[in-house]
């Protein structure tokens, strides 16, 4: 070990990345093996640092249950979490969601901008199949530094947010749909060819890179930076 990383050999854990950037290393959980993962989050235990790990696996959490007692893991989100040091948060992230569908990548999202230091509202169900569900919520979204709008099908959702608000709105397409929504590509495609100036995109199911962008907006804004 150095004062940068820890050499595991299968894995160089980034202890340095928090004093780097403010955020502690994440953990993508897909493709480790249960005794791989014990290691990891052990190595940052013994480091003083806050874990998150995405895209977990019903199996690998039972697994870190077992070796931690401080692991939380929202299954619908695919997030464990292990905290030895209070998090302070501030600020609000709105996430938002088209659909019922769209709530795990939500909950994702929700997830790590909770973890980052963001105080987190939900609004699920506001898509445009039934806008006035939206406007019913709108001006409580307002409230928020930061908007996330997952959606899936053809993808509208970031966009009619964005022309509402004059707050940053980061836009998560969602592989929910039939045929022809390709996995989310037409949901992306859409958000991407948005007219909604100053709507951010990321990639599709991808809500742990929006929580995450999310949280470091929200966080500056709420400093008065």
């Amino acid at each position: 070990m150095n004062d940068k990383y820890i050499d595991m050999d299968f894995a160089k854990l980034d202890i340095d990345r928090k004093k780097r950037r403010g955020c502690s290393e994440a953990v993508f959980c897909e493709c480790k093996t249960e005794e791989q993962l014990i290691k990891i989050f052990q190595g940052f235990k013994e480091q003083g640092q806050n874990v998150i790990g995405t895209r977990v696996q019903p199996s690998q959490a039972a697994a870190l249950l077992r070796e931690f007692s401080e692991i939380n893991y929202n299954e619908q989100a695919r997030v464990v979490t292990l905290i030895t040091k209070n998090i302070e948060r501030t600020g609000e992230v709105a996430v938002c969601t088209g659909g019922t569908g769209d709530i795990p990548v939500a909950e994702e999202a929700a997830e790590t901008a909770m973890f980052f230091g963001s105080n987190v509202k939900k609004y699920y169900d506001v898509g445009v199949a039934g806008i006035h569900r939206l406007f019913d919520k709108l001006e409580d979204i307002k409230k928020a530094n930061v908007i996330i709008a997952a959606a899936g099908m053809e993808g509208a959702l970031g966009g009619i947010i964005t022309g509402m608000v004059n707050v940053p709105v980061i836009a998560v397409p969602t592989s929910v749909g039939y045929g022809s929504s390709m996995k989310g590509l037409s949901a992306l495609l859409t958000m991407l060819n948005s007219c909604s100036e100053g709507m951010t995109v990321v990639n599709i199911d991808n809500g742990f890179n929006a929580g995450y962008s999310a949280s470091q907006i929200n966080k500056l804004i709420a400093k008065g930076k």
